[in-house]
C-alpha cells in the first residue's frame, strides 16, 4: 500500500521539475529576485540579451486559462532571474497537451439463458501553458 502513494510522489516531483529551461545567447548576471523582473510586451529602447526562456504550467494544479498562463509566466520570470535578468521579453504563449484522465464502467445482466452487457468510458486531455520570451538586461532609467 505504500508503494503506489510513492510512486504517485515521485510522478508527482518528476512533473514538477521539468517547467522551465532556457538556452544562454548572452552573458548571464548575477542572480536576482524574480519580484524584479519585469514582463515586457514590446521591447524596452536599450537592452541585452540573455537567453531564450521556455516555461509551462505543467505540474502547477492550475485550473482556468488565466491562472495555468500566470503560473507559466511566474516561471518564466524565475527562471529570468536566475540568469540576473531584470526582464523577460515576452514572445508567445500556446498550449501544450498532457496527460489523459479517464475511467470506465460496465454491467453485466445475466438471467436464465441470456446475458446482457453495456460499457462506458469517458476521457479528458489535460492541456498545460507555454509560453516563450527572451531573459533580458535593461540598463536603469531606460523606458
Amino acid at each position: 500500500m505504500k508503494k503506489p502513494v510513492a510512486l504517485l510522489c515521485g510522478v508527482l516531483f518528476l512533473a514538477a521539475c521539468a517547467t522551465s529551461s532556457h538556452v544562454l545567447v548572452g552573458k548571464p548576471r548575477p542572480p536576482i529576485s524574480a519580484a524584479d523582473v519585469r514582463v515586457y510586451m514590446e521591447p524596452p529602447r536599450y537592452y541585452d540579451r540573455i537567453a531564450i526562456l521556455d516555461a509551462s504550467s505543467e505540474g502547477s494544479f492550475q485550473f482556468g486559462d488565466q491562472a495555468k498562463t500566470d503560473a507559466a509566466l511566474e516561471r518564466l520570470r524565475r527562471e529570468a532571474a536566475k540568469l540576473g535578468a531584470n526582464g523577460v521579453l515576452f514572445q508567445g504563449a500556446g498550449e501544450k497537451p498532457g496527460m489523459v484522465i479517464g475511467t470506465g464502467g460496465s454491467s453485466v445482466s445475466m438471467g436464465g439463458n441470456s446475458s446482457i452487457g453495456v460499457g462506458l468510458g469517458l476521457s479528458h486531455q489535460l492541456m498545460h501553458k507555454v509560453v516563450h520570451g527572451e531573459a533580458i538586461y535593461v540598463p536603469p532609467n531606460v523606458p
